[in-house]
Parts: structure tokens; C-alpha cells; sequence
């Protein structure tokens, strides 16, 4: 890792100089079939695997998250007859937790090739940024019909030798783009960027690398100068993990949910919710049908066309029972699908609530409920687990918060009873979220927006009540609820604009404005004016989470 970096505030080392590892011993795995956490993984003739041991050549101490600046690493130990893409780097910030592939060409077809030279795109030198030595970036030049997949960092001005960098043959290279930032220094105009394909479908063939775009504020070098990998294997399964498999999974990583103490709005089972009364409504018919406790007489496919909904019986004791959920019969419903070439395996666990309760704003030192705001029937929320095709190790957790969420790596995360990470859904809204405590959904500077409050309440051990749904390179028997495309309740009776003034009237004039002009800025999903859909109907269930 070479020396130690000290924080600005010279307290003590960063969080980059720990290496992160897991609270507990990881699985061990049958590798005999020479597929899922096989180590290689090969994308039609090209070989890839993962390397997480690094040398580190630059940092910076300021800017970017934290305004901790970064750290610049060159990949080591590299297997025998494999090469670099491309360097790693991180924010000082967070653990160190890097993954970066090598290649080597398994068919002597020269699908890799040395680049020409090197171009210095970039250099430290004469930056006042607060820094580690010096960083000198470099440019590799490839050869007509090869892409560039990353950059190399240098202490020296010295080139880098071409001879341990390749670049990839254009019939395995795929368009990438940025994704997020890892440093940036207004003051020389530099920007660090992740990189990932452009395209990240369960169905696309674009793979990660773990690399990195240097970029100055006039643009260049432009996001095109680079690409990623892509798999040529059209048996994406073969690198999947297996029932079994998944079944390790789940128990090793599997997150442990924690509802709000005062949550009166509790997960229950799709089945209890339809065996209890929920009923199905088409549209110009009177008369509702009882759903089949698997849900098979729900119509199938088509789209959300406003034709079919579902609803709550009339009887107000039954349908308040219903709202209310049953931990008892709780379960939760697993995706699994291939992400970024079938390199990396994402799960995606559905929980369903029966009623999603009703909002409550911050105005300051204020907290006032929003009436009926907020409320809807059928409430789906969902948290990813990424899962590495190499290892099977878990790499990141995506925590669904409403009409967006949050990506985590392991490092960032709390874990509980071994490697099980912790989630707090939120109350009422049931949104997810990696600390307890509150979450403001508006204005946090002024203190005006909607509550979004989590604590440790009643758990869900994802592990011991998960049912894997669908999973279509196995094959898995998909239940019939979960291809019932339409909305899971009805569009609501009441006026939002009616239920915001009432709201409004009770509050000061100074503090009125305010939060008027914090709900009018909020997405039309946090009034719950019709129905959610189901997981499929999601656009994450064939791409990558937003």
C-alpha cells in the first residue's frame, strides 16, 4: 500500500489506508463446473478476472468526497499471463475496497494488444492541491482496431512500459460512459470518473472494468477515448450461481430489515394480502372478484392501461385489518438476474407491503401530519444485493428510497449475525435506508420537508423467508401475481390540492410558503395518486437500478 496517508486535520490515518473485510469468514464454493465464483471468467476467448490487490502511486488530499481527496492504485499480483486495462482508484473516504479486471487472450488470436505509446494527459506538478508526490496520467495509444479500456498513473514522468498494458481487439470492446465522481479540483479543472458500460441491461453484453476517466473542464479527454469490455458469450448462465447457490447467498449476505418502533403499517405475504379480501376491479364493472390466494385468476401481461386495478373490500373492519399487514406471514420475493455481462449477479429483494401510511412534514421545529398525502394501496420496496461472478462475494447493496435510491459498497455498510447487512425501512413510507434516523425529502437546510424517520423496531430476517421468483436463465416457475402488470390499488378519491391547504391553514404565514414550495418540488410518487405497480413493471427489473 506503500505510506501511510494522514487526514487534513492530521487525527490520524484515512479511511482509504484500512482495507475493508468482512465481519465474518466468506463461503467457500464448489468450483468444480468451473463456473459461478470460478475466479476466470471467459468472454469468448478473451479471459477476465478480478484483482483486488493493489499498489498505490498517488494520492491527493483534498477535494472530491469529504474534500479527502483520492487515491491513485496500479493493479499487482497479477495471475500469470494476464495484463492491465487500466489503473484503480477511490475517494479517500471510505475503505479501501477496489476491483479491477485483467485480461489475458486464451486463443492466440490477438484479441489483445500492446498500445503504441503513451500520451501525458495530465500532471500534478504544478498544482497546489495538497498531494502525495506527483501524479503524472496517462493516455495509452492503441492500434488501428483496438480501444483503450484505462488510464495508467505515474510518481515520475517516466512513461509506463507498454509491455504490462494491453488494449482489447474492437469485436470486445462495447461504449462506456461515466457514472460517478471520485475527485474533482476546481482549481485545475480536473474531474475523476468511474466508468461503466453505456448499455447495462440483463440482456447487454457491456462489462465493468474498474476503471477510471480523467477528464479537464474543457472536456477532453472525451468519455469516447475509452470503452469497456464486452462478453461474446452468448451462455451468459454458465457464470451464474445455481439454486444452491443462491440458497449460500442468501444465507451469508442476506440484509437484516428493520421496521420503526411506531410502524403500524407492516409487511405481509402476497398470498395472505389476497387471501384476506383484496379484490380485483376492471374498469365500467361494478362488480369486483375476489383474488385466488396464488393470484391466478389476475389477469396477465399487457401493461398498466388502467383496465384492471386492485382494492380493499368495503367492509371498513376487514379493511382495516388488511391495511395493517401480518409480520406472521411476511415474505420477500427474489430476482435474480445477470448485470454488465454476466460478470456480476444482482438480487433484488421485493418486499410488499399492504398499505403504504400517510406522510408527516418537518417545518422546522414542527412536525405536522399531510392527512391523507402519502397514502396508497400495494406497496412495493426493494433493496439489490451485487454479487461479484468471480468470487461470489458481496460488493455493493442498492437501497430503494421512494423514486430513486442509493448504491453502497460493502465498506460503507453496518453488518449484523455475521455478513448480513442492516436496512432501516422507513415509517409509513417504507422506504430504505443503511443508518436509522431521519432522512428529510425536501429542503435540509431550512429544516422544511417530508419525514422520512427510521429506527430499530420489529427485524426482518431476509434469510429464513425469501422465495427466489424468477430467475430466467434456471428457468424458475414464475407465480402468477408477479406477471399482473396493472396497479396494485386504486387511483385515490380525495383532492391533493384540497389536503395540502388544510395542511397549510395550520401553520404560521412565514413557515407556509415554505413547505408549500417544498411539496410542490416533491415527485408525484410521494402523493400516491394512483396505484403502484408491480416489481416487473419496474424499469430496474430488465436494466441496472437508477
Amino acid at each position: 500500500m506503500g505510506n501511510c496517508l494522514l487526514s487534513k486535520s492530521s487525527k490520524g490515518p484515512l479511511p482509504i489506508e484500512t482495507i475493508f473485510s468482512f465481519p465474518s469468514p466468506l463461503p467457500s464454493w464448489n468450483n468444480s463446473d468451473g463456473g459461478f465464483a470460478n475466479g476466470i471468467i471467459d468472454l469468448g476467448g478473451l479471459e477476465i478476472c478480478q484483482v483486488s490487490t493493489f499498489t498505490k502511486v498517488w494520492a491527493t488530499l483534498q477535494g472530491g468526497q469529504d474534500d479527502l481527496g483520492a487515491t491513485f492504485f496500479k493493479p499487482s499480483q497479477i495471475p500469470n499471463g494476464f495484463f492491465i486495462l487500466g489503473y484503480y482508484s477511490q475517494p479517500n473516504n471510505k475503505p479501501l475496497y477496489g476491483r479491477v479486471l485483467v485480461a489475458r487472450d486464451a486463443t492466440n488470436e490477438n484479441i489483445l494488444a500492446k498500445p503504441l505509446d503513451f500520451t501525458l494527459i495530465w500532471s500534478s506538478q504544478n498544482s497546489s492541491v495538497k498531494q502525495n508526490g506527483n501524479g503524472y496520467f496517462w493516455l495509452p495509444i492503441s492500434p488501428d482496431g483496438y480501444k483503450t479500456l484505462g488510464l495508467a498513473v505515474t510518481e515520475t514522468a517516466d512513461k509506463p512500459s507498454v509491455d504490462e498494458f494491453r488494449c482489447v481487439r474492437d469485436d470486445f470492446s462495447d461504449n462506456a460512459e461515466t457514472d460517478s465522481s471520485i475527485w474533482t479540483n476546481d482549481k485545475d479543472g480536473i474531474s475523476i470518473l468511474t466508468l461503466r458500460p453505456s448499455i447495462p441491461g440483463v440482456q447487454a453484453s457491456g462489462v465493468l472494468i474498474g476503471t477510471f476517466l480523467l477528464q479537464t473542464n474543457n472536456g477532453a479527454p472525451n468519455v469516447s477515448t475509452l470503452a469497456c469490455l464486452k462478453n461474446n458469450n452468448s451462455n451468459f448462465g454458465k457464470y451464474m450461481p445455481n439454486l444452491t447457490q443462491i440458497d449460500t447467498l442468501m444465507q451469508n449476505f442476506s440484509p437484516w430489515i428493520y421496521l420503526h418502533p411506531k410502524e403500524m403499517y407492516l409487511p405481509s405475504s402476497v398470498n395472505w394480502f389476497f387471501k384476506n379480501g383484496a379484490l380485483l376491479y376492471q374498469k365500467d364493472n361494478q362488480n369486483p372478484i375476489q383474488i385466488e390466494s396464488n393470484g391466478s385468476n389476475l389477469p396477465q401481461g399487457s401493461s398498466s392501461d388502467g383496465l384492471y386495478w386492485i382494492d380493499l373490500p368495503t367492509n371498513s373492519s376487514q379493511n382495516d385489518m388488511i391495511k395493517k399487514g401480518d409480520l406472521n406471514s411476511a415474505e420477500v420475493y427474489l430476482q435474480v438476474k445477470p448485470l454488465f455481462g454476466a460478470t456480476y449477479t444482482d438480487i433484488p429483494i421485493w418486499v410488499f407491503y399492504p398499505f403504504n401510511g400517510p406522510a408527516r412534514a418537518k417545518v422546522e421545529f414542527l412536525t405536522i401530519s399531510l392527512g391523507k398525502i402519502g397514502e396508497h394501496l400495494g406497496d412495493w420496496e426493494h433493496l439489490t444485493l451485487r454479487v461479484s461472478n468471480f468470487n461470489g462475494e458481496l460488493l455493493r447493496v442498492y437501497f430503494a428510497e421512494h423514486s430513486g435510491g442509493t448504491w453502497f459498497d460493502a465498506s460503507q455498510l453496518d453488518f449484523e449475525g455475521g455478513n448480513k447487512p442492516v436496512a432501516f425501512a422507513s415509517l409509513h413510507g417504507h422506504a430504505f435506508y443503511s443508518k436509522p434516523g431521519l432522512v428529510l425529502q425536501g429542503d435540509s437546510e431550512l429544516g422544511v420537508g417530508i419525514r422520512n424517520d427510521s429506527d430499530k423496531g420489529q427485524k426482518l430476517d431476509v434469510g429464513k423467508i425469501f422465495q427466489v421468483v424468477s430467475a430466467d436463465y434456471l428457468g424458475v416457475n414464475e407465480p402468477a401475481w408477479l406477471n399482473y402488470m396493472r396497479e396494485w390499488g386504486p387511483k385515490i378519491s380525495y383532492d391533493t390540492t384540497k389536503e395540502i391547504e388544510k395542511v397549510l391553514k395550520i401553520l404560521p404565514k412565514g413557515l407556509r410558503k415554505r413547505l408549500e414550495n417544498v411539496l410542490k418540488s416533491l415527485p408525484d410518487e410521494v402523493f400516491g395518486e394512483v396505484g403502484p405497480t408491480g416489481p416487473k413493471a419496474k424499469s430496474s427489473w430488465i436494466s441496472d437500478e437508477k
